[in-house]
């Protein structure tokens, strides 16, 4: 039997000049663990004067995880919070019952052209939780895993021996692992659902090369080895199993398509509240969303 359950090659978007790759939400797979979105982008370095600028826009019902690999990306929300995130600080935004934020690149990074490279990923919050108070942390002291061909950096939860500081609600799982020549990694059989993505160079799980950006979602309760024979940079992610149904709709998730309802209205309606710093611009609610997880 497979140790692979399943892959899923993402839907790519060109932007120009810059690749989004969306892995999660997916016909064949809503979610890993919590994870309910899963965004690559990059590797690309836009040219001097451009940026990327998402413009200000609401979320509820989940938390956003920002990883950068190279670059780096200003983060402003309606909590008044501020934080420029750069490779090795993990940015963790929870929307909970509602969050306006923008991210655009810092002028030092349009001034020599921004490097775009690295992971924009959602946490769905668990029973219970859908509702918390929205907020806002940038971790940088996380845990990481060296031996003469690995390094494994801990972004959220517990793995190796080693556990992130990261704030987490349900049960999650995620590292990014930098393997070189030769390099090799037990993937252990803890979480619920687990999946790795291949995002540079060349990996194998168990003696099976991964294509690059495709979602590999693992088995459960089997534990996997990754190697590499010349480098390779992997992202594992997961952890608890949802027992309750989420829904994706635009930048909303939660369990209610009621609640999701109220606030496609609410940011229709200028209900949520503005971002100090970038209160003029915002991006309108689209009439066909690209990101949803059913019609």
């Amino acid at each position: 039997m497979s140790n692979i359950l399943q892959t899923i090659t993402p839907v790519t978007h060109d932007l120009g000049q810059f690749q989004v790759r969306r892995a999660l939400p997916a016909k064949e797979r809503t979610m890993v663990g919590p994870f309910i979105f899963v965004d690559q982008f990059g590797p690309a370095q836009l040219d001097i004067g451009q940026a990327m600028d998402v413009r200000p826009h609401p979320h509820i019902g989940l938390a956003t995880v920002t990883w950068l690999f190279e670059g780096a990306i200003d983060h402003r929300d309606s909590l008044g919070s501020f934080a420029t995130i750069r490779p090795g600080q993990v940015n963790l935004m929870t929307a909970g019952s509602g969050i306006v934020h923008s991210e655009r690149s810092p002028q030092s990074e349009r001034d020599v052209g921004p490097k775009m490279y690295g992971m924009q990923t959602w946490l769905a919050l668990p029973d219970g939780k859908e509702e918390l108070a929205p907020a806002f942390e940038a971790v940088t002291d996380l845990p990481l895993l060296e031996d003469q061909c690995v390094t494994a950096r801990v972004i959220m939860g517990e793995l190796w021996g080693l556990k992130a500081k990261t704030t987490t609600y349900a049960e999650t799982i995620y590292a990014e692992i930098l393997l070189g020549p030769s390099g090799a990694i037990p993937i252990e059989a803890d979480a619920d659902e687990r999946a790795v993505m291949l995002v540079g160079g060349e990996a194998s799980l168990d003696g099976r090369a991964l294509n690059l950006y495709e979602l590999v979602v693992l088995r459960p309760g089997t534990e996997m080895v990754l190697a590499s024979g010349h480098g390779g940079r992997v992202m594992l992610m997961g952890g608890e199993a949802f027992s309750t149904r989420r829904h994706a709709y635009w930048n909303f998730v939660g369990s209610s398509k009621e609640r999701i309802e109220q606030a496609k209205q609410d940011w229709i309606a200028g209900r949520f509240p503005k971002v100090p710093g970038d209160e003029v611009e915002f991006i309108p609610f689209p009439e066909r969303p690209l990101t949803r997880s059913e019609d």
